[in-house]
């Protein structure tokens, strides 16, 4: 398993992207689309597997820009993190403890994925290949508890327009029925997103574990891009959200 297959970043979905962490959407998306073209065309286009050949090159490239970006990433998780605490502010109990065990697991990942970075680039002398299963099995947690979070989240808002605390839903303001239906629509993109990444971060795992190991490149490309896509749409939503809401 290459160094770079990995997640653009495990920043919680509601950390508003800059524009840092939208040029990692934009290298992560050319590098799964990269593997998908060359991936089916190895397999299914043999008059074309150097081409292909070629473009998988090339995604490996982009997986490894972003290992390198990642770099940097610490702080901000850092900083992310102590804000959020403990979550006393969190009204529901199941969401705030999903959140510090989430924000945990995200702390965490970045630093295993720097020593594996390192063995791999002969900086340090340890075992590469311990420390990449170590950050996939903190991805896939990661991953995990993302998507029961944006479950659970968008099931309670679903409950509450349905039956908002006795009242029906049509009497509820128009903005805050819009704002909790586009939050809704937020949730579905992230737990759509969380479960494509979550395909591809079983398959990274150490073989025996599910279906670790039994993806085709393409197959993985497709999972990525899709990812990747969601991930931007989320991106772009927030931005005019943010917009929208400036004085």
């Amino acid at each position: 398993m290459t160094a770079g297959c990995r997640q653009a970043g495990v920043l919680p979905e509601n950390f508003l992207p800059q524009p840092p962490e939208l040029l990692g959407l934009q290298i992560r998306t050319l590098g799964y689309c990269c593997q998908l073209i060359g991936g089916v065309l190895v397999e299914q286009c043999p008059n074309r597997s150097e081409v292909g050949r070629r473009l998988l090159v090339v995604s490996a490239q982009f997986n490894h820009c972003r290992t390198v970006l990642r770099l940097f990433d610490d702080l901000a998780m850092f900083v992310y993190t102590k804000q959020y605490g403990l979550g006393t502010k969190e009204e529901d109990i199941f969401i705030r403890w999903l959140s510090v065990l989430s924000n945990v697991t995200d702390q965490l990942y970045y630093p295993c994925e720097h020593i594996a970075w390192a063995a791999d680039a002969k900086v340090l002398r340890v075992d590469s290949a311990w420390w990449w299963t170590l950050n996939t099995a903190l991805w896939t947690l990661s991953l995990l508890l993302g998507a029961v979070k944006a479950l659970w989240t968008m099931l309670k808002l679903r409950q509450k327009l349905r039956s908002p605390t006795g009242t029906s839903a049509s009497q509820l303001p128009r903005s805050k029925r819009r704002a909790m239906e586009a939050r809704i629509c937020s949730e579905v993109l992230t737990l759509l997103s969380n479960l494509a990444d979550l395909a591809n971060a079983v398959h990274w795992l150490p073989r025996g574990v599910l279906w670790a190991g039994r993806f085709p490149p393409w197959l993985v490309g497709l999972m990525g891009t899709i990812s990747s896509i969601l991930s931007t749409c989320q991106a772009v939503r927030a931005g005019r959200q943010a917009e929208a809401d400036s004085p």
